[in-house]
């Protein structure tokens, strides 16, 4: 019995000490791998390629190049009057302008005081004032606007001013990091940062604001936070880079709920020069009619592939008709760029102007080909578009005027006036002055022909005041813009 106590002692000792040892070996390097595995998620959340993430610098020198836009312009105001109404025996309605202001964000693009901002953003303004983050404040000057891609171009008389570097937006990757500044709800400069959500969307905001067939949009959509005020902003990268400006958000309640969009700066770029050199956007045109590829197409057309932008048809004597692109036809590349769906395609043919040669890939009975097209401009032509006058003058009104007969003024107590006759589509008409109207003055000037009409219109550009009455005796106002 002492024998196997014994031996069990010993046993069980020995056993213990074995643990003991084991448990002095094993414990470090089981201490030093959860150590590395710690580190090595630590280091995959915390870096990218590059390095630490750390946007003070990318915000320290963008924010100081995003200024504040205040513009004032005159819309009308329609209310009831009741003396007009009911002892006048009118309709006793009275429209009167009223003088409206409005916000927005812009980039400064240039040391010399050029600035890229939304088209929405100074659209019918009469007066666009440019606030800078170091508070000086100046009068800017209208460029150029295009409503196509919802840009316009500003510029203030100042020298020496800082400005964001154009980056690449081609270059940019969904889940890439991008900061947004601007200036939300009228507050100072304001960075927010997200990520590249999608690139290439189309949200129809554009067409939908009265652009037309004609509107380009390749939006760069992120979840970096964009209210309003921000439209016209700056998306930038991490390196301060200019990749977008901000121009829309997908929301409910007028405020940012999850996603904003960019116009991408290549397209800007490409506007910004033309509307500086030329005054107009000097837009090439393919001459094609086009639609995405999607899981039925390729059934129905037996194409093989999901993939590239597909030729419905072509305009006689286009540039791509001319360049051998035919209906059926698959585009899948523009230049060194993979195409993939309608506002790609867009995006890359609006980076060249008439005249220029842009090398096109495209799929025809399962075999890649590759052309050279010459762009065209919208009148189908090579040739540079020159810039289109944009005074007002008579027949930009789109009505027909006569003059008034002297008891019908005596009957209405005025002592001048030219009526319009008959309207047709036009500025009278958009601004909402009904045939019948008798226009009194113009900017305050007393007009009772269509050559005193003229004589005023002529060369006249921006804001715009008519006032007058109804046959009823009702006094209007009417304000609209160039």
């Amino acid at each position: 019995m002492k024998k196997i106590l014994s031996i069990f002692l010993f046993a069980t000792l020995g056993g213990g000490a074995a643990l003991f040892i084991n448990y002095l070996i094993l414990k470090p390097t089981a201490f030093e791998n959860s150590s590395k595995q710690q580190s090595q998620i630590r280091l995959a959340d915390l870096t990218s390629s590059a390095g630490t993430i750390d946007f003070r610098a990318a915000a320290e020198q963008t924010v100081h190049a995003v200024v504040h836009i205040k513009t004032k312009f005159t819309s009308q105001q329609t209310y009831y009057d009741p003396f007009q109404g009911f002892f006048g025996g009118g309709s006793g309605m009275q429209i009167v302008p009223k003088e409206q202001e409005s916000s927005g964000s812009g980039v400064i693009i240039s040391n010399d005081g050029y600035i890229v901002t939304n088209f929405h953003v100074v659209q019918n303004a009469e007066k666009i004032e440019v606030t800078l983050n170091d508070k000086r404040t100046y009068e800017a000057e209208l460029v150029g606007t295009d409503p196509n891609t919802d840009l316009a171009v500003l510029r203030v008389e100042e020298k020496g001013l800082p400005f964001i570097a154009y980056g690449n937006s081609d270059d940019v990757k969904v889940g890439e990091w991008v900061l947004a500044v601007g200036n939300p709800f009228n507050l100072t400069s304001t960075v927010t940062a997200g990520i590249v959500s999608a690139k290439a969307r189309n949200i129809n905001i554009i067409s939908g604001n009265g652009s037309g067939s004609g509107a380009v949009e390749s939006f760069i959509q992120t979840d970096a936070a964009v209210n309003p005020g921000n439209s016209g902003g700056a998306l930038v990268n991490t390196l301060g880079q200019l990749v977008g400006i901000n121009s829309a958000i997908a929301t409910s309640t007028g405020s940012f709920s999850g996603y904003s969009f960019a116009v991408p700066v290549n397209l800007v770029r490409k506007v910004v020069v033309d509307l500086v050199e030329f005054g107009t956007v000097q837009r090439g045109y393919l001459g094609i009619n086009i639609k995405d590829v999607d899981a039925q197409l390729v059934k129905e057309q037996k194409l093989g592939k999901l993939n590239g932008v597909y030729v419905v048809g072509v305009l006689a004597d286009g540039a791509a008709a001319s360049a051998g692109l035919d209906g059926g036809d698959v585009i899948i590349k523009v230049g060194e760029i993979f195409v993939n769906n309608v506002s790609e395609l867009q995006e890359q043919v609006n980076n060249f102007r008439p005249g220029d040669k842009v090398v096109v890939t495209y799929v025809r009975d399962s075999k890649e080909k590759i052309v050279n097209v010459i762009l065209k401009n919208k009148n189908n032509g090579a040739e540079l578009l020159k810039k289109e006058d944009k005074s007002m003058d008579v027949e930009s009104l789109g009505a027909v005027f006569e003059t008034i007969a002297p008891e019908d003024m005596k009957r209405l107590n005025i002592s001048n006036g030219l009526r319009v006759s008959k309207l047709g589509s036009g500025k009278l008409r958009n601004s909402g002055i009904r045939e019948g109207f008798i226009i009194t003055s113009v900017d305050k000037n007393k007009v009772s022909s269509p050559d005193e009409l003229k004589k005023i219109l002529d060369n006249k550009k921006g804001g715009i005041l008519i006032e007058g009455l109804y046959p009823n005796g009702s006094r209007a106002y009417y304000a609209f813009g160039m």
